[in-house]
This record gives C-alpha cells, structure tokens and sequence, in this order.
C-alpha cells in the first residue's frame, strides 16, 4: 500500500515490521555451573580481619589507664608483677586488680598501660629492680602489625581463590569453575514436552513450505536418501524481510520432523572474552550431534557471518574466529549425523562467500513478503480465536493491506481487536479493523488540530495527491485522504493497488514522480509558494529517480548502466576501498 504523508518537517515511518516467530514456550539450556569459591573465600576474609579487629578492640578496652603517679605507688606497694617497656610506652600487669583505676572497658582490670616522658623515666630501672619487678625491654612498634599483616593477606587470599576457580575448569575457558559458564552454548531447546509447530501453524508461504519438506523427510529417514549416494543440504539459509516467519518455519520443520530443535541468535556466540564465541560453537555443535537428529537454528546469522578482513584494523577479531569456527563445525558432519543447520539473516548480501558455498549453506530459501492469497491465510489463522462481526470481510482486508508481513498483520488483529474491547463490543467489526490498518499503516492520531491557512494548505496540498491518482495511469487506486495529523504527518493521501505487482513499467514510474510532487504543485498553484510540509513527498520522490537512473538505467543521458554506489559502512562487511563505477560529475 502507498501512502504519501504530508510530513511535519521529518520522514514518516514506514510500517512496522517485527518479528514472524512464535516464541512457544522455550527451555533455557546454559548448561553453566555456578561460581565457586570467590564469593566465599571473599567473606572469610572479610570475616576474619573483622574478629581481629574486634578482638584488638576487646584486649584494649580491658587495659587501665593509670598516671605515673599511682604506677610509683603500687610499685612501692609491691603490686606491679612485671613490666614492659617500649620507647615512651609502659604496659605492664598488677598483682592485684586496682580497685578505682581509670579503666577503658569498665570492671577492675589487672593490665594498665601509661605513657611516660623522658624526663620522668630518669631512676625508673633501678626502682624496678629495686622491688623486684620483671622488666622486659622490647624496640618501639606502632602497634598494627598484625593488623596491616591481615591486609596484605587479603589480595593473596583472592589471587589464591582464583587460582583454584581456574584449577576446576578443563581449560580456561573451561566447561566447570568461575568461568566455565561462559563457554556453554545459550541455546534454547524445544523438545517433545513444549508445544510443537507444524506446516499447519504456517500461513501462506506454499512455495516454502514444499521446498523445506525434503529437510523433514530426511529427517525422518535419513537411510532412504543415501540409498542411491544422495545428499541432503548441510545447512539451509532462509533470506527475506524481518517478520516474514523464517523463525517459525524453522520451527515447523522440527515440529514435522519430530526432532530436537536447538535455538540461538547469532549475536549471542559473542562475548567479552576472547575465544568464547568459538568454545560456544563446539559445544552447541556437539550437544546437536549428541541429540542426532536434530535440528540448529541460528537466527540473525548476519551478526557472525559477515565478510572477514573487511575492518579497518584487519585484526584477527573474535567474530572471525567464530565464524571460521562454524566453518570448520559444517565440514566435519559425518554422513551418518542427521544434523540440519537452519539459518535466518534478513542481510544475505553481507554474509562471507565460504559460508554460502556447497557442502554448508548450500540451499537458499527466499521468504518474501506474503502476497494476496498468503495475507488472505495469515488473517484467517490470526482470527481464529477473535469474535467477528458479520460485516468483517477478510478479503477486502487482504486487498488492502499489500507490503505488509505476518508479524504486521498478526499486530494489525491485535490492535483491531484491543479497539474493540475498549468500546466494550462482543465482536469485532469492521470499523475497528479501519482504525488498526490506519495505526499500523499512517500512525496513530495526534491531539493537535489544524487551524486557519495551515490547514488551508494542508487541504490544497492532499487535494492535488488525490487528483493525481485519479487522473494519471498506472497510479495505485485511491483510498482515503485525510488531513487529520497521524504520527509525524499533517495529512495523508492513502493508496492501495488493485493487485500485487511483481514489475513496473518507466511510465507508470514517471507517472508516480508526478504523483508524488503533485502536491507540492498544489501549494505552489494555489499559495504561489512551497512549504515545508512537502520534505517526506522529496525524500521519495529523489529515492525514486535515483533508482529510475542508477538502478534500472531509465535515462538517456546517463545510459543502460548500473552506477550506484554502495551504502555499506566498512565497519559492517564491505570493502573500505570500493570501485566506483561513476564519476564525481555523473554522481
């Protein structure tokens, strides 16, 4: 369906286009242990500098603080048993508990500690060892020793767990230990016990489903196709638009087949440690091999299977190992492992040549956008569970709703019937299939409300689309002109085509330039300028003609030749340095 917006100074969005799938109800496989020995080697260390320190805190507050005064008296009195001396600091221990000591921690406590000045000390050994006092003499120390002596230990403690974390895993990357989780497929793994997918759940799409019913018959008897030295395709790639519903025919070929069906994105092999990604092939290859048969689905496998050397830096990268990898896991099927790798990218053009050579993904499996029959099907699976109403015409629904995927038409029953249920319906109708294709196709209405010779313009500007779809051939069917602003849009002319059209002529081209830009004309014919509003009607019309030359070779001037230029970011699988086929002048 066409449609041409009058835009608020952006580009108006396209439809949406999401996911084909069905999520089922899939079983996480890890397979990762969990982490041992860090976390608690951590907390003994933390606990043991903690009773220490409580025990220092203990020992001191059980010491008396005594002036030199009543040290001198109770040495006299032939109460001090012995006494040890450390620079300035005096610690020793009474014979009897000093009743009436300044104490720390409370209770008559038999140690006390004092502080002397140098002076003070003048005549204190021989008065020790004039009543028969031990002395000990030992060098001067802070006293956090055996304090900073835990602190140190606490780094040695960690370098020592995370030895022992490495020593449990089988190589460092291991499958078991701290990091051995790393190395363990994510894949999901749907079995007999989830809800199966069958060729039925698959609307439309006829063409696809009979190319992919050779996968399902080997895999049901794999020996019928080596009988006569036969070879099923290795891998298939499933190419087309997102939600045209390569994930969910993948799926129906394991529900057919009744195997295993093991599921991952592509961008999930890549982690921040180098090596990962390949570990993770191994394993999710041998775990497939293991449930033989089976079936492995790699989606958006253009995440990890782009054209190698192709960055600025040329560097052996991690996506590049795992994609070699994969490479190396293909070639080594053994002809009586019945293993199919299924594979969805939306980007075919930037995959590596070695992955789509025969022997890996040699079969390729275009799921385009559904055509009048297959949107026709796709309305009655998605409807099966909504209330109708009798004026719903699921034909008409087909007829207008041309460029749209399974996911949008499954999102556009969505939304018809959550309108419904809003105004409190029993069944849903067609008005509120109207308002869903609206939403889905021109975005939703804005609050704000035209006025005065905005909205003047805004009319004169949907009025010239309209004469122009009713006045030049080969111009899609008029649908609907609103000047209601809808999403980024001040007004829209909405076209839908009689019938799907595979190919398109050079006047019906030129006819839809005029089209396009007739609505500017109206601004100019009637207001004797342009406006703003007409931005979107130029990005289309410009794409267009760029293509009329560049693509298709419709001009006479630059001749039958394909000049455009590629639009790849070397970052993303192309060449950085790339042949021009056209001059700075021509372009």
């Amino acid at each position: 369906m066409d449609t041409s917006p009058r835009d608020n100074g952006s580009d108006s969005n396209a439809p949406g286009q999401g996911s084909g799938s069905d999520n089922g109800f899939p079983k996480s496989n890890p397979g990762g242990g969990r982490p041992l020995g860090m976390p608690a080697i951590i907390m003994l260390a933390l606990a043991a500098i903690a009773l220490v320190t409580i025990v220092i805190r203990e020992q001191a507050g059980s010491v008396a603080a005594v002036s030199w005064d009543e040290f001198v008296r109770e040495v006299k009195a032939g109460n001090v048993a012995e006494v040890r001396i450390s620079g300035n600091s005096l610690d020793g221990q009474f014979k009897a508990p000093l009743a009436g000591a300044g104490e720390v921690g409370g209770g008559a406590p038999r140690t006390f500690h004092i502080e002397i000045s140098p002076y003070l000390g003048e005549g204190l050994s021989e008065m020790l060892l004039e009543h028969d006092v031990k002395t000990t003499v030992r060098q001067p120390t802070d006293g956090t020793g055996l304090l900073l002596g835990l602190y140190m230990l606490v780094p040695l403690l960690l370098m020592g767990g995370f030895w022992m974390t490495l020593r449990r895993a089988r190589d460092p990357l291991g499958g078991s230990g701290f990091l051995g989780g790393f190395s363990k497929s994510p894949a999901k793994r749907y079995g007999s016990s989830d809800r199966q997918v069958t060729f039925a759940d698959v609307a439309g799409l006829e063409q696809v489903k009979e190319d992919l019913k050779e996968i399902v018959d080997f895999l049901k008897d794999p020996r019928r196709f080596q009988r006569l030295g036969g070879r099923v395709p290795k891998g298939v790639l499933l190419m087309g638009p997102p939600g045209t519903g390569k994930t969910l025919l993948a799926r129906a070929v394991a529900g057919e087949a009744g195997v295993p069906f093991f599921s991952i994105s592509g961008s999930e092999f890549i982690q921040m440690f180098v090596g990962v990604g390949a570990s993770r092939v191994r394993d999710l290859f041998k775990t497939a091999k293991d449930a033989s048969p089976a079936i492995l689905f790699i989606d958006e496998i253009d995440a990890v299977g782009r054209h190698r050397g192709t960055g600025l830096g040329g560097g052996h990268d991690e996506r590049e190992q795992t994609l070699n990898q994969i490479l190396s896991e293909m070639d080594g099927f053994s002809p009586s492992e019945a293993v199919i790798v299924l594979a969805a990218t939306n980007r075919p053009d930037v995959l590596d040549p070695a992955l789509l050579r025969p022997g890996r993904f040699d079969r390729h499996v275009t799921v385009d956008r559904p055509n009048h029959k297959a949107r026709l099907a796709l309305f009655r699976v998605h409807t099966r569970k909504v209330p109708l109403a009798a004026d719903v015409n699921l034909d008409r629904l087909a007829s207008g709703t041309v460029g749209l995927t399974g996911a949008d038409i499954r999102n556009l029953v969505n939304e018809a019937a959550l309108w419904a249920t809003r105004h409190d319906k029993d069944a849903v109708d067609s008005s509120d299939f109207d308002y869903a294709r609206d939403k889905v196709l021109m975005g939703p209405k804005r609050e704000e409300v035209l006025v005065g010779r905005e909205k003047t313009m805004t009319a004169y500007h949907e009025a010239g689309h309209a004469l122009g779809s009713w006045l030049l051939p080969g111009v899609d069917n008029l649908h609907k002109v609103t000047i209601i602003p809808r999403g980024r849009a001040l007004g829209v002319t909405q076209l839908v085509p009689e019938e799907d059209r595979m190919n398109i002529g050079q006047s019906d081209l030129e006819n839809r330039l005029v089209f396009i830009l007739a609505g500017r004309a109206a601004e100019k014919l009637v207001f004797g300028e342009y406006s703003a509003g007409a931005e979107n009607d130029l990005v289309q019309a410009t794409r267009l003609a760029r293509r009329m030359v560049a693509h298709w070779g419709m001009s006479e001037k630059v001749g039958p030749v394909a000049c455009h230029g590629s639009n790849e970011h070397p970052f993303l699988g192309r060449d950085v340095y790339e042949q021009r086929e056209f001059s700075d002048h021509t372009a």
